[in-house]
């Protein structure tokens, strides 16, 4: 009895991985520009360095 279950070869029989992969490689405009943007990473760099000061101003005061 032979075994038909087995594919043959690289072949998605329902196509689904290469659609997936082929959506992967296609990066949409909006995308694109929305990454290349630096306006909200400089404000969340920014909140980040604050915070880091608040955090060290209040220990340095609890450690004096």
């Amino acid at each position: 009895m032979a075994n038909n279950q087995a594919p043959q070869g690289n072949h998605d029989p329902a196509g689904s991985t290469q659609m997936f992969r082929a959506f992967v490689d296609e990066a949409p405009q909006g995308r694109q520009a929305a990454t290349t943007s630096g306006g909200p990473r400089i404000g969340l760099i920014l909140g980040a360095v604050v915070a880091v000061a608040v955090v060290a101003a209040v220990a340095w005061l609890a450690l004096a």
